[in-house]
């Protein structure tokens, strides 16, 4: 079990996305709009605001911010300096609805999976090139799709579905299309929200509903390692990222309330990628 939970950041507008940037400082989001920068000794400031609604954050090599705007039905790209513009709505024949969280490949492509109506499984995921071209990806992932990471090799593209319950498994194919899903974790009796993969293959998955944090084995096979059945210090915890210098602290949102914590994870986390959206090449 997870123990030891400590407060990371307060003061927050109900943070949902949080990730960690390559300058080593973290990331997130509030339901106004806003973005927030977060410095090792916790300190944190608003860069800018979107004028939305923050669900996940992703960023770059230049330390740009990719953030789902449920508010703005887009992915906005806020830069260091807090300029803040659109850098994919979707395309024409199908426009973004409930962007949700997003995930970069080598090449500076960002995955965006949108959650769609929840009960309608009608959701999509969207493949954004460097500098904004956009294209549906998969639609066969639609049961509200939303945290999702690469694998390691990134052969493939790793997708919490809330409401399958499941994380399933999308082969990128050599030609950049989307293979078949494959089921590989069932999450029954939660709400699984956001996924951050260890080095060793692990996932740890936050749960929107209830407030419970999981350890998903590379097999499937998943345990609880930490749950607050009184919504405290876990109050909806929607993502997960690992933060530190080494990688091994998991910091956890709380978009129930103002914080982010952080436990030590036992592992280290698969560090993410950061390209450079300009050219698509990778740092």
């Amino acid at each position: 079990m997870l123990e030891a939970f400590e407060t990371v950041a307060t003061g927050l507008d109900h943070p949902e996305g949080v990730a960690r940037g390559p300058d080593g400082a973290l990331y997130a989001g509030g339901e106004a709009g806003q973005i927030y920068r977060i410095e090792p000794d916790g300190s944190a400031r608003e860069i800018a605001s979107t004028e939305g609604f923050i669900y996940g954050v992703s960023l770059d090599g230049a330390g740009n911010v990719y953030a789902c705007d449920f508010g703005n039905a887009a992915v906005m790209r806020v830069t260091p300096s807090g300029d803040v513009t659109t850098y994919s709505s979707g395309t024409s024949e199908r426009p973004m609805r409930v962007p949700n969280f997003a995930a970069f490949d080598d090449q500076g492509a960002l995955y965006v999976t949108d959650s769609g109506e929840w009960g309608d499984d009608d959701g999509l995921i969207y493949r954004v090139a460097a500098g904004g071209s956009t294209a549906m990806w998969t639609d066969q992932a639609a049961r509200f799709p939303n945290g999702c990471c690469l694998t390691a090799d990134g052969s493939a593209l790793l997708v919490v579905e809330s409401h399958g319950r499941v994380i399933v498994r999308i082969p990128i194919e050599d030609d950049g299309a989307a293979g078949k899903p494959e089921e590989i974790a069932d999450l029954t009796g939660s709400q699984p929200d956001g996924i951050a993969l260890a080095e060793d293959g692990t996932m740890f998955v936050g749960c929107y509903r209830p407030d419970r944090i999981y350890r998903v084995h590379p097999d499937g096979g998943a345990e609880v390692i930490a749950e607050d059945p009184d919504g405290v210090v876990l109050n909806q915890p929607a993502n997960v990222a690992f933060a530190g210098d080494d990688l091994t602290r998991l910091v956890v949102s709380s978009l129930g309330g103002w914080n982010l914590v952080a436990a030590d994870a036992g592992v280290r986390g698969l560090p993410l990628r950061y390209p450079t959206t300009e050219t698509g090449a990778a740092r």
